[in-house]
Parts: structure tokens; sequence; C-alpha cells
């Protein structure tokens, strides 16, 4: 396991109950969600295949296994889930190397939860080498600990990548406010306890108990999650 697990960190924010802010990377912090869209629609091109626009919304936000697993019975292409997992990792990181649009306020989010010593994860159900490409363009220095989904035992939308993340931040799940844009990862960031902040990417999200739904992270500070441990 690469990921970067510090020892526990037991200050909070101050005049806060806040502890710390665990953040998705795919479609939260960086726009990618339509690169995978478009680099599993390309792979299948190649292998004879058309996607069906309807199966975004499935295979959207989850581990690859899942979203690859279901491509391959739903074309029937005769390809393994490790073949096409190498296939779309490679075409993927071709595709943010070219070009990785942050998500409107995600620098600046970012950055103030840095100026405020804030204990802060990013928490991807990506694989390892997705993560490290994307962190330097979001800066390695703003994240105190990294969980990627091929370094835990059960990725999203299990409750598990931030069960991990607010145990390597010495922090209390139920004190963590959880940044995510899927369905997948509001079920795992629920599961395992945290508040919720969605920014939805692809598919429509409700609000509820512990879940907020806004439309953009520029509607998103510190004083806004701190909030959040209020509700």
């Amino acid at each position: 396991m690469t990921s970067t697990v510090p020892a526990p960190v037991t200050r909070t924010a101050e005049g806060s109950a806040l502890q710390a802010v665990l953040l998705d990377m795919d479609g939260t912090l960086v726009d990618t969600e339509g690169f995978w869209w478009d680099v599993e629609a390309e792979v299948f091109a190649h292998l004879g295949h058309t996607l069906d626009d309807s199966w975004r919304h499935v295979v959207v936000g989850g581990p690859m296994t899942r979203s690859a697993g279901f491509l391959i019975e739903a074309t029937g292409a005769d390809i393994t889930l490790a073949e096409l997992t190498v296939l779309l990792n490679q075409g993927f990181e071709k595709r943010i190397d070219r070009s990785l649009p942050l998500m409107p306020g995600a620098a600046r989010l970012l950055a103030e939860l840095a100026a405020h010593e804030i204990p802060t994860a990013l928490v991807s159900a990506s694989h390892r080498s997705i993560i490290d490409r994307v962190l330097s363009s979001l800066g390695p220095q703003h994240f105190a600990l990294t969980v990627a989904g091929d370094e835990v035992g059960r990725t999203k939308p299990h409750p598990d990548p931030y069960l991990f993340a607010a145990a390597g931040l010495g922090a209390e799940p139920a004190r963590c406010a959880v940044v995510e844009d899927t369905a997948t990862g509001v079920a795992a960031a629920e599961a395992a306890g945290c508040h919720v902040v969605v920014v939805p990417s692809v598919a429509p999200i409700t609000p509820a108990d512990r879940r907020t739904v806004v439309t953009s992270l520029e509607e998103v500070d510190l004083a806004f999650l701190r909030g959040l441990m209020t509700l």
C-alpha cells in the first residue's frame, strides 16, 4: 500500500466540532467523470462495441471492477476484466496528461482548508497510479492522507475508504465532512457515518438527513462545512 498514512492527527478546528474534511476526486475536485466515459467508449469502440449512453449512470462513481465488469457483461465483449482494467487506466492517464481541469471552487476550497490547518484527505475509487498523477495538479501538500480504490479491501459504495481516512486523521466519522458527487460515493460516506455535501456530476441526488446538496463547490467554504456539524 502506497497511500500516505501519517501519525493520527488529534487536533480539531478551533471553535468547531469539525475534525476533518474528506474529499472525493473524480467529478468532485477535478472535472474528469466525462473523461472516464469517453475512455470507456473509445476502448469498447476498438473492441467493436458501442456503449449505450444510459449505462453512464450505472458505471459512474464506482470501483473499476464493478464498472468494467458491467460493461463487459452488457456488451458481450471478448476481453477479461484484468485486460480491460489495464486499457481503461492507460487511456485515462493519457487523457489527464493532456488536460486536467479543476472543478469550479476546488482550488479555493483546498487553499482555505490548508490555511486553517484542517486535516484533509483525498478518498477516491480510482487506482493509485491515477491519484498520483492527479495530485500533481491538485497539490499533494493539501492532503495529509490519500486513499486509493486499489488499496482497500472494499472500496465505495462500502464505507471502508472513509472509515480508513477518518481513522488515519484521528477523527470521528460523525465529525467528518465528506464532499462527493455520485450516489456510490454518497452511499459510502453515509455508511461510514459522515456528514455529506453532494455536488452532483452526472445523475441528480436528493437532499436527506445529514446530506446537503449544492450546485457547485463555489458554495462550499470552511464556515459552510463547520455548520454541517450542528445539523
